[in-house]
């Protein structure tokens, strides 16, 4: 398998969930005639990432995961031989969930994440953190691909990406909705370097509060033998602008780069990380809107 392509939707979300509905059909089908594996949203694109203060406000535009909503991309992804990796706000209790399922391109829903790492010191204090970390076996045109996912403040913990390595990840999405500046697209450089996988980091575009577009992708194949030195494994990196931009994933050089480099789980050792299982939070890093669960 010599490429894995997969399109970055950095759209604008519209008025309610049935545009949404239709304006992501649409997106996807201009992915497919682009050539794209797999199609992948911003965050919480079934309301574009609205969190109403009032609670019973929030669970009326949650949907299930196995609403028409969502399963209208399961749906499109068989017609269009494509996967797809939906994102919406998820029915769920006690609160609702920031989620993403990916459809194979038989619209088989093949993996469901919901975001861990909650944004508890703002709105996301009303939302159910997920519980684990998930690859799944994602079948394209031309083989397999182990396919991870991450939703945006989960890159701030390298255990979130390093979890997805360990257990075989090779290409990780990331829809989020922030704006994506030097840092956290660096971040985004380092969870690839680290762990030699791809990253595929989708954006709302400029014009959605509080985002800025900059979707962006890296191969983590830091090093090549006709290259002196290291290189950037930036793939792609958008502007500001509404539109699909497709990252190219060398998917056969990642996996000889895999076999050979020294990153990754090789030369861990895990034996000596008994303390980042400590649970005991000390100063300076005290929050009192932290939760507890």
């Amino acid at each position: 398998m010599k490429q894995f392509k997969v399109a970055l939707l950095q759209l604008l979300p519209a008025a309610d969930l049935r545009q949404n509905l239709q304006k992501g059909l649409e997106y996807c089908r201009k992915a497919k005639d682009m050539g794209a594996d797999l199609a992948v949203f911003p965050e919480m694109w079934s309301v574009g990432y609205h969190i109403p203060e009032d609670m019973d406000a929030l669970r009326n535009i949650a949907v299930s995961a196995d609403s028409e909503f969502v399963l209208q991309f399961g749906t499109a992804a068989r017609e269009l031989d494509m996967a797809i990796g939906i994102t919406f706000l998820e029915q769920y209790e006690p609160c609702p969930r920031n989620t993403i399922c990916l459809f194979d391109r038989f619209g088989k829903k093949i993996l469901t994440y919901a975001k861990v790492h909650t944004c508890d010191f703002g709105d996301e204090c009303r939302l159910a953190p997920g519980d684990d970390f998930y690859v799944a076996d994602l079948n394209t045109e031309q083989g397999t691909v182990k396919v991870g996912a991450m939703i945006c403040y989960d890159r701030e913990f390298p255990e979130s990406a390093r979890i997805l390595m360990l257990k075989g990840a090779e290409i990780v999405v990331v829809p989020n909705a922030c704006p994506m500046e030097i840092n956290r697209i660096s971040q985004l450089r380092a969870r690839a370097y680290e762990n030699m996988m791809g990253i595929a980091t989708v954006n709302y575009p400029a014009g959605q509060p509080d985002c800025n577009g900059h979707s962006n992708a890296f191969d983590g194949v830091a090093y090549r033998p006709d290259v002196p030195g290291s290189r950037d494994t930036l793939i792609i990196e958008a502007g500001e602008r509404e539109g699909i931009y497709l990252a190219d994933f060398p998917i056969d050089e990642i996996r000889e780069y895999r076999q050979q480099e020294v990153h990754g789980n090789a030369y861990r050792r895990p034996q000596k990380y008994g303390l980042l299982l400590n649970q005991e939070i000390a100063e300076p890093f005290v929050r009192k809107d932290r939760r507890k669960d």
